[in-house]
């Protein structure tokens, strides 16, 4: 398989995909493409949580295809960028494939602590607890829907080029990491 200057960024909730990403995107000069804010609009025009939205999607499968090869198109026609999206790794395996993971209580202070507007309009919560709750079924939902409609399982860690533990690192360490990792990928 022949590599793209692409890197695909995906991994659980609140593990810092966005941040992560808009520093890569500063420091190498790529461009981006993000599935989750055209499914985050999907779902406030249908008036519908993120989580509502999953369910529904569930059911609904030709939307899920159509997000996710909406990146396999992309990438045809494009070149250095990264890839925030869940199934990134999935629609363009010939990027550099990398997977974000974090303790579900500091990704939930995060997730409640968030200030994004659009994310505010579709996450609703009066607690951390609530919000963890939410995040945890939206796991789930995501995990069974990607097997069902993809055969695959974003959970295995065998699917990434590298695998980076959040909880404890800033942004900055983190992007370091995968910068570092990203150019020793490109020479093998």
């Amino acid at each position: 398989m022949v590599k793209k200057e692409i890197i695909s960024l995906t991994g659980e909730l609140s593990s810092g995909k966005g941040v992560v990403s808009k520093i890569l995107m500063n420091d190498l000069n790529y461009g981006v493409y993000r599935n989750g804010d055209y499914f985050r609009k999907l779902a406030q025009e249908k008036g519908m949580s993120v989580t509502q939205f999953n369910e529904y999607v569930k059911q609904h499968t030709e939307i899920d295809i159509e997000i996710e090869n909406s990146a396999k198109e992309y990438a045809k026609e494009h070149n250095k960028f990264i890839i925030d999206a869940r199934l990134g790794w999935y629609a363009v395996p010939e990027s550099f494939k990398v997977y974000l993971t974090v303790d579900i209580d500091v990704a939930a202070k995060r997730a409640f602590d968030n200030q994004d507007i659009q994310k505010k309009q579709t996450e609703k919560f009066n607690t951390i607890e609530e919000q963890k709750q939410d995040m945890i079924k939206r796991y789930k939902l995501e995990n069974e829907r990607y097997y069902i409609v993809y055969g695959v399982r974003k959970e295995d860690m065998s699917n990434y080029d590298l695998v980076i533990d959040t909880t404890n690192l800033t942004p900055g360490e983190v992007a370091d990491i995968i910068k570092k990792e990203y150019f020793i990928w490109l020479e093998e």
